[in-house]
């Protein structure tokens, strides 16, 4: 088995399939060969006191079997003592859970039944989804041989507990300056072009700089701890920029500091750069600049591109020895390489500033150029370009103006740009990092102008620099293009089931995959893939029908993925990947065959990245039903760091909720989508990973809708269950973990 999928084991399979999954695999364990068992009964005895309870197994039909004494408790010799009968009890306990599993009694198995378990496809030896009486048979024929030859033994064939992670190791992680929501602090955005004088009398605007690649501007000051330890930062970096054709500009707005002071600190650190002694504030408040260490980068147009921390290295309560991230070099880079930076925005350390005295910005009509086409490249042009995946491009004047109406109701209706997780009333800061909705004034300037009867294009000298798209891969050239084993035949119009693919990779040897991007041949008619890793021997039909969680995914404007630096997702080596693709036809008929590509770590990576599932395969939804409500329960094994969430659900998924409730019993929603959309099953990823500790317990609801009033129901007239194609339903709560990485594969 792979340990890498198997670590929500317990969350996925209630006690009666997990003894399933023993007895169909051979692994009966003898009385003195108790790891395997131990190793079972370890991941249920959640609180590690040797006995698992009716809190730890809800499932009463095996707790009732294996509570022997009927103390309320299941112990270590209980469970082995069960675990190790002979062959003919093991027949005889097939027969029982059969009779569990076998839901509508017909003396078979489905693979529904078996919730997508991992040892369906070992025994469905013909391969059409159902365990019939003669493949029952010969398992029991093999189990009668194996109690015969072997007394019952084998080496179990479950993993051992995943190696844990500490509180303090998740805090060294995520420790360093916040990372903030783009839109809500003005990226993207036009500045106004302030009026400034240096400390050496001369007087500029920030137009002024345009004939460079882009400024820097950095907040300092002569007494606020923090800028003065990073006064030798930015004397080291004035000709890193300057070589980079980047200017760089030190704004002090503190009236009370003299220039004899600021003259002494420049002179010591060999600081050689205009200097703004911005004693009227007039360009701190055009920046909106709330500490004294908060740089700003701007390009050519004045168009606001980072803000934020120079890096990590300093704050007002801790001080490292080298940075872990230089976010402001970053962003750098990022724009000369045509990339948009993978952080636009954080926190700064530093002595807040008071920005009450400020001019105020003049406040002006909305026009096309300054700000409406800022907007729409900041959040919609990525999709809604030449080449886009969006059905039409959104990037100059005329292309938007025909479209207002349109753009004004998905806006108003906050389906687009799609983002759709709820925000709690009571949170004070916003959980999400990639959370792309538009902001508040990003939404009511573009309304206004939308709304406005002229739609006043403006000044075509403040339109912004365009934006350039990589021709092919988002992420860089791969290290390993993965094809479809072939193309496919997808109809013009019609229903189609879904492909499902699977290739040899024929890598030599381990490898940790920094970055992955599935690349459609054609876009329009890929709406997602779902991928899985499959190490050598294994079963490549054993995909669990999403229950075990995936390897890569793909939805419509999230078709790749950057670990964090020193994060990865394991490849073995002669590994099979399989590709579970959703075609949908577009209305021409067309040959598809997509890639997907990835980059090698350097170096090996502290942490493995890995997604579980908790999932409900036992859903049913009655015909008709507007509003129908499902939930699954379960306990977490493990200390679990999370760094994100993905829910999936058909086209009746109407919405869906992650709760937990902890081992001190408080309880917390951690992400409610009060409004799901089949469309856009996407990704919602933590700024700062969420501690769930061992113990606690994780409950997701999915609400469906299986009414007439369900535009998008295939048949609301249906009975609905579990089943892989459109026209059935899912209910699946991925969730995005890491772990400590082994140490003993390869880099690049």
């Amino acid at each position: 088995m792979n340990p890498s999928g198997m670590i929500f084991a317990s969350l996925r399979l209630p006690m009666k399939h997990l003894a399933l999954t023993v007895v169909l695999l051979g692994t009966a364990i003898a009385p003195a060969q108790t790891g395997g068992a131990g190793a079972i009964f370890r991941r249920f005895d959640l609180n590690g006191d040797g006995k698992v309870t009716s809190d730890e197994l809800s499932d009463r039909q095996p707790f009732v079997r294996f509570d022997r004494n009927r103390d309320g408790a299941i112990t270590l010799e209980e469970f082995t003592g069960n675990a190790s009968a002979p062959a003919g009890q093991a027949v005889n306990s097939i027969d029982a859970i059969v009779k569990q599993i076998d839901l509508d009694a017909d003396g078979r198995i489905t693979r529904e039944e078996s919730g997508g378990a991992s040892w369906f496809n070992r025994v469905d030896q013909n391969a059409d989804n159902v365990i019939d009486a003669g493949e029952l048979d010969r398992v029991r024929q093999i189990l009668t041989r194996v109690g015969e030859g072997r007394g019952g033994g084998g080496k179990g064939s479950l993993p051992s507990a995943s190696p844990a992670i500490t509180p303090e190791e998740v805090a060294k992680v995520t420790s360093g300056p916040e990372i903030l929501k783009p839109s809500e602090w003005g990226i993207g955005r036009m500045i106004p072009d302030a009026a400034f004088s240096r400390l050496d009398g001369r007087s500029h605007r920030l137009s002024d700089f345009k004939g460079q690649k882009g400024v820097v501007l950095a907040m300092t000051s002569a007494t606020c701890p923090v800028s003065k330890r990073y006064l030798p930062v930015l004397a080291g970096l004035q000709g890193e920029l300057r070589d980079l054709g980047f200017s760089l500009v030190l704004v002090n707005p503190f009236a009370s500091e003299t220039s004899g002071e600021i003259e002494a600190q420049m002179a010591a650190q060999g600081i050689a750069v205009p200097y703004i002694h911005d004693k009227d504030k007039a360009l701190t408040g055009a920046l909106q600049a709330r500490t004294t260490t908060e740089v700003f980068l701007l390009d050519p147009k004045r168009t606001l591109l980072y803000r934020g921390a120079l890096d990590d290295q300093f704050g007002v309560n801790y001080s490292l020895d080298a940075p872990r991230h230089r976010y402001l070099l970053d962003a750098v880079r990022a724009f000369l390489a045509n990339e948009v930076p993978e952080i636009t925005a954080t926190a700064a350390p530093g002595c807040e500033l008071d920005l009450g005295n400020a001019p105020k910005v003049a406040a002006t009509p909305v026009t096309y150029h300054r700000d409406v086409a800022r907007i729409l490249q900041q959040n919609c042009v990525t999709c809604h370009r030449q080449g886009g995946i969006a059905p039409f491009a959104l990037d100059d004047f005329e292309e938007v103006s025909d479209r207002a109406s349109v753009i004004k109701r998905v806006v108003v209706e906050g389906t687009m740009p799609p983002w759709f997780a709820a925000v709690e009333p009571d949170r004070e800061k916003n959980p999400w990092g990639n959370d792309c909705s538009l902001s508040t004034r990003d939404k009511a300037d573009l309304l206004a102008w939308l709304e406005s009867g002229d739609h006043p294009m403006g000044d075509p000298a403040e339109a912004p620099v365009p934006r350039i798209f990589p021709g092919e891969w988002s992420i860089g050239t791969p290290d390993l293009i993965i094809p479809l084993s072939k193309e496919y035949e997808i109809k013009a119009t019609g229903f189609m089931p879904y492909a499902f693919d699977v290739v040899n990779t024929k890598i030599p040897e381990d490898k940790w995959v920094t970055a992955y991007e599935i690349l459609p041949s054609e876009r329009d008619v890929v709406h997602h893939v779902i991928v899985q890793v499959h190490e050598p021997g294994t079963d490549a039909r054993d995909r669990e029908e999403g229950v075990g969680g995936f390897w890569a995914a793909y939805v419509p404007g999230n078709g790749s993925n950057h670990c964090p630096e020193g994060f990865a997702r394991k490849m073995p080596a002669g590994a099979r990947v399989s590709f579970q693709i959703h075609y949908t036809p577009s209305g021409t008929a067309k040959k598809e065959r997509l890639r997907m590509g990835l980059v090698f770590a350097k170096e090996p990576p502290q942490y493995e990245v890995r997604t579980a599932a908790v999932a409900h395969p036992k859903i049913s939804i009655p015909a008709g039903a507007p509003h129908h409500m499902e939930t699954k329960k379960q306990m977490v094994p493990m200390d679990m760091p999370v760094t994100s969430f993905l829910a999936h659900m058909h086209v009746r998924g109407k919405a869906f909720k992650y709760e937990v409730a902890y081992p001190d019993g408080r309880s917390e929603v951690l992400l409610d989508i009060p409004r799901y959309d089949f469309n856009w099953q996407l990704r919602y990823d933590y700024k700062v990973p969420k501690l769930i500790p061992r113990g606690s317990s994780i409950t997701i609801t999915a609400v469906y809708d299986n009414s007439p009033g369900n535009k998008a129901n295939p048949d609301p007239s249906k009975v609905v269950k579990w089943g892989s194609q459109t026209v059935d339903e899912m209910m699946i709560g991925y969730i995005e973990y890491f772990l400590p990485a082994t140490k003993n594969l390869a880099a690049r």
